[in-house]
């Protein structure tokens, strides 16, 4: 009561010296909030808002502590179910270690062997095309063929050789320089399907329970790769060998054709006697 007569008395003095609407609203503001500060509400109210506040405090510590102390239990049930059943700890370390002894063991061993210096020729024109063949490169065909021929010899011309020595020189020569190619290509695969190797060992070492299936997918597609270039390479070896077969029966047939001449020139010889 004592407050709505002050603020009536207050906003009555105020009124008369303001003279517009904002004037008006600043005075009502100003007279509630000096009410409440010179007549403070009851104290049984602010004692209300305490109980409130202590009974969602008793709620919290009582019905939702109990939830989530068991929502706890069953988080810590599920975790030792991973790490003893399902995925046990000592176990994957203990994989984890083979990994890691194998890696140690075989991978320099295998890398040293890999990179095992073989070359053998020691003329300036072999060696260069032997560096080629073995660069593990394919992006210098050119430069293999070029050497090919300063090392073996380039196609005769046409008054130099018969038509078939030349079909089968030619022929010959092209089939080499395919499986060379294919032979740097394969190399250069294995260089990548050898890092691939290594990744994965790598990634089985320090993978987490659980990712076995994704490695697994990943060396079965590594191993498709890899038999996909074998597959290939076997192909460039069955066409040089059915290359060779047709050189021996051409050389045959080559035979045949220079002893028929030979016979008709002598023919033609003892005629003109």
């Amino acid at each position: 009561m004592n407050r709505m007569i002050f603020i009536a008395v207050f906003a009555t003095v105020l009124f008369r010296w303001a003279q517009s609407w904002r004037r008006v609203v600043g005075v009502t503001l100003i007279a509630t909030l000096t009410a409440g500060m010179v007549f403070p509400p009851p104290v049984y109210a602010q004692f209300g808002i305490i109980g409130a506040i202590q009974n969602i405090l008793n709620i919290i510590n009582g019905a939702i502590r109990n939830v989530l102390n068991t929502i706890g239990a069953v988080s810590q049930s599920l975790q030792a179910l991973h790490q003893q059943i399902i995925w046990p700890v000592q176990l994957v370390n203990r994989a984890r270690s083979s990994i890691a002894s194998v890696i140690a063991q075989f991978r320099g061993v295998m890398q040293s062997i890999y990179v095992a210096p073989v070359s053998s020729a020691t003329l300036p024109t072999t060696a260069t095309l032997e560096g080629i063949i073995r660069n593990r490169q394919t992006n210098d065909f050119p430069a293999l063929t070029q050497s090919y021929y300063q090392a073996f010899g380039a196609l005769p011309a046409p008054d130099q050789a018969d038509p078939l020595a030349r079909n089968m020189i030619d022929i010959d020569d092209g089939l080499t320089l395919a499986t060379l190619k294919t032979l740097k290509a394969t190399d250069q695969v294995g260089d990548l399907t050898l890092e691939s190797g290594n990744q994965l060992e790598d990634d089985a070492r320090s993978a987490a329970p659980g990712s076995a299936p994704f490695l697994s997918a990943s060396a079965m597609a590594a191993n498709i790769q890899s038999q996909a270039m074998m597959q290939k390479m076997l192909a460039a070896m069955l066409r040089q060998e059915a290359a060779r077969i047709a050189h021996e029966n051409a050389v045959r047939k080559r035979d045949v054709i220079l002893a028929v001449k030979a016979k008709q020139t002598m023919s033609d010889f003892l005629k003109r006697r």
